[in-house]
C-alpha cells in the first residue's frame, strides 16, 4: 500500500511544467489587464491636458459641454447660454470633433419633414369595398352622425335566474 502512494507522487507532472504554468498566469494578466488599462489612462490624461477653450466636450455625468477657459486643475465648462460651470479635468470624459450640435439637429429635422412628405405621397389604401372613401365623406359632414353597420352576428347566452 506504501509502495503505490510512492508511484502516484512520481507520476504526478514535470516540475517545468508546473514552473511554466506559474510564469504565465501573470504574463497573460499583464497582456490583457494591465497594459491596455495604463494606454488608456495614458491616452485620457494627453487629451486633458490638450484641452482648449472652444472645444466641445462630454463630462462623465454626461453633461455636453463648451470650454470656456482652462486653468493648472480644472476647466470652466459653459453647459447652456450664459452658465458656466467649474470642473475638475478628470471630469472630462471625451472631446466631440463633430460639427456644431445645433446644425445636426437642423438637418434631422429636415430629413424628418421630407420623410413625412414622402409617407403622405407613398401612402396607399388598404380598406376593403372602398370604405376608406366613404368614411372621407362621412368626415366632411360634420352634422351628420355616423352609421355604424352591424358586423356579424353574435350569440349571446343568457342565464336565467333559477327561483
Amino acid at each position: 500500500m506504501g509502495s503505490d502512494m510512492i508511484l502516484a507522487a512520481d507520476s504526478g507532472g514535470s516540475g517545468a511544467f508546473n514552473l511554466l504554468l506559474l510564469l504565465a498566469v501573470p504574463v497573460v494578466f499583464y497582456l490583457l489587464l494591465i497594459r491596455p488599462q495604463s494606454k488608456r489612462r495614458k491616452e485620457q490624461m494627453q487629451m486633458q491636458n490638450d484641452l482648449q477653450p472652444g472645444v466641445s466636450v462630454v463630462t462623465t455625468s454626461g453633461m455636453r459641454a463648451t470650454v470656456v477657459a482652462v486653468d493648472d486643475d480644472g476647466v470652466v465648462l459653459e453647459i447652456a447660454d450664459g452658465v458656466e460651470v467649474r470642473f475638475l479635468k478628470q471630469a472630462v470624459m471625451q472631446i466631440h470633433k463633430d460639427a456644431d450640435a445645433d446644425d445636426l439637429d437642423d438637418e434631422l429635422e429636415e430629413l424628418d419633414e421630407d420623410a413625412d412628405e414622402q409617407d403622405e405621397d407613398d401612402a396607399v389604401d388598404l380598406s376593403k369595398d372602398g370604405r376608406a372613401e366613404a368614411e372621407d365623406a362621412a368626415d366632411e359632414d360634420e352634422d351628420a352622425e355616423p352609421e355604424s353597420e352591424p358586423k356579424g352576428k353574435t350569440k349571446v347566452k343568457v342565464d336565467k335566474p333559477s327561483a
